[in-house]
């Protein structure tokens, strides 16, 4: 049997679906990086500077309204229209000179974080579609990783390329980035029906649809809450780092450096392991042994030895994206192709936009307290998450519980190889 990452390497639709996150990944967090120096540069001030995260934050909060349009059309076209459109908009900055003119940065980054909520909900759903099940989770794993290196990655590039080029210049290197994840999806293979006839309804009752379905559905909503749980500890953990620096290990700024460097590796092996391990298991069991493991490397980063900080970072690495590809390929699998969607993105606001709020919380914290306090707290919180999933998870043990009606998409949805 073939390495399961070759495996789904060796599948065109889903190569070409990592081809499209790599490009689009590298150029959105070279660009996250560079608007942030950019906004600095012209305005010297901090707060504005920090500002650029929040625009593309801010449009997750609205993402079961979003994702509602990814089950109103053909999901392919969607997603190469909307990169395109993204394109498009990326090169808004180029008339970007002076202070008066950093709003439209704002406003480019705000309508990207719409379109990444978008076109994340329309690739779950053409994931279902395109990449057969049985490789769904060592390729949700994949796509993690190639994410989380991008994240490595470009930052760095992105700040070389504003330092001696200007930031227009990584604005068109995010537009190309688009025009390329467009063409990937624009070559994936696979027919879709178009969406079911029904009748004129309002966008919230439809919106309604998929929070409705995963919430009342016995597997998902426990796996999207403890992906929400793990990313807000992470968020409220992370703003404790720089203090444990100063305070815990006396080391510089810049050793910050190497504690990421120890949680990247954790996820890259995270994310390579995880269809194997959830062949194994249940994706129950899988996300609350995840969850355990980060909270233990987060309680390891309250020590004052370099040893056991560093092994924290690389088990909270190992096991926060244990808790987020469990529900994902959950979600993939349990919902209907119709609601696909608007689950998928009602999941996403559940598990991310939470961080947002932990990391308010946490900077609040850090000034006020003894960094130990929100190491301990977050470590704690993550325990007893974990071992609530487990308990409660004992009635359906195997962890598959089927969704109401069906599980599988319908059938005109189901891959079917044909000429792009």
């Amino acid at each position: 049997m073939a390495w399961p990452a070759v495996r789904v390497l060796r599948d065109r639709n889903a190569g070409l679906y990592l081809v499209a996150v790599i490009v689009s990944g590298f150029g959105d967090s070279a660009m996250s990086l560079a608007a942030g120096i950019w906004v600095k540069t012209l305005t010297g001030s901090n707060g504005l500077a920090a500002l650029v995260g929040f625009c593309f934050w801010l449009p997750t909060f609205a993402g079961p309204v979003i994702g509602t349009a990814a089950d109103r059309v053909r999901r392919r076209p969607l997603l190469a229209a909307t990169n395109l459109a993204l394109a498009a908009v990326m090169t808004a900055p180029l008339a970007v000179h002076t202070k008066a003119d950093v709003w439209v940065l704002f406003a480019v980054l705000t309508m990207v974080g719409a379109g990444m909520v978008l076109t994340e909900a329309a690739e779950t759903a053409l994931v279902a579609a395109a990449v057969p099940q049985e490789l769904r989770g060592d390729f949700n794993g994949l796509v993690f990783t190639a994410s989380e290196g991008m994240k490595l990655l470009a930052p760095p590039a992105g700040a070389v390329l504003f330092t001696r080029f200007g930031g227009p210049v990584v604005a068109v290197l995010d537009a190309v980035t688009f025009v390329l994840a467009a063409l990937a999806f624009r070559f994936i293979r696979v027919k879709e029906a178009p969406p079911a006839a029904r009748a004129k309804r309002a966008w919230t009752t439809e919106t309604a649809e998929g929070a409705r379905y995963l919430w009342r559905h016995p597997l998902l909503r426990p796996l999207v809450l403890t992906g929400g749980a793990a990313m807000a500890l992470s968020g409220l953990s992370s703003t404790a780092t720089f203090a444990l620096l100063d305070a815990g290990l006396h080391r510089s700024p810049a050793f910050a450096g190497v504690l990421t460097a120890f949680q990247g590796l954790g996820s890259a092996v995270s994310g390579l392991a995880a269809g194997a391990l959830m062949r194994r298991t249940s994706e129950r069991a899988f996300s609350a042994i995840g969850l355990a493991l980060f909270a233990l490397g987060v309680l390891a980063r309250a020590t004052p030895w370099p040893p056991v900080v560093l092994g924290g970072s690389l088990a909270i690495g190992l096991g926060l994206p244990c808790a987020l590809i469990a529900a994902m390929t959950a979600v993939q699998r349990e919902s209907p192709g119709e609601l696909l969607g608007r689950v998928a993105a009602t999941a996403g606001t559940l598990m991310f936009a939470p961080t947002g709020l932990a990391l308010l919380v946490g900077t609040g914290m850090v000034a006020a307290l003894d960094y130990r306090v929100q190491t301990l707290a977050a470590g704690a919180v993550g325990l007893a998450v974990a071992a609530a999933l487990t308990v409660t998870g004992r009635v359906g043990r195997a962890g598959r519980t089927p969704a109401p009606d069906r599980a599988e998409p319908e059938p005109e949805t189901r891959r079917v190889e044909s000429t792009p």
